[in-house]
């Protein structure tokens, strides 16, 4: 089971291993939206936008809808979002203790002078 679950989150993570999956899936943090939508947000090709959200239907993350004959996404699960939103403070967290670092290297470099 433990092997399964680590599978599991080892795809999840594979799925969003991409930054325009990422801008997508962030597109969507406040509902639906159609393809075109997405596409004209991002400033990316449809093909290219196509295989990116087909990656993240076959994996679980998007769900989709057709209305006619546009599509529309939207993230299976809010906590998925919730995750981006972690890993946004975690990169935070990062970028202070590196400016920290470099604040004190240089603070220090000036005192040898």
């Amino acid at each position: 089971m433990q092997d399964a679950l680590r599978q599991f989150k080892a795809d999840f993570f594979q799925a969003l291993a991409h930054p325009t999956r990422i801008a997508i899936v962030e597109q969507l943090r406040e509902g639906e939206l159609s393809a075109g939508t997405i596409i004209e947000r991002l400033g990316i090709e449809q093909a290219n936008a196509s295989q990116h959200l087909a990656i993240l239907r076959a994996k679980n993350i998007l769900v989709n809808r057709k209305a006619g004959n546009q599509v529309f996404y939207s993230v299976r699960d809010r906590r998925i979002i919730e995750i981006l939103d972690i890993m946004r403070q975690y990169f935070h967290a990062h970028m202070s203790e590196v400016l920290a670092t470099l604040r004190a290297i240089d603070k220090a470099g000036k005192v040898r002078r």
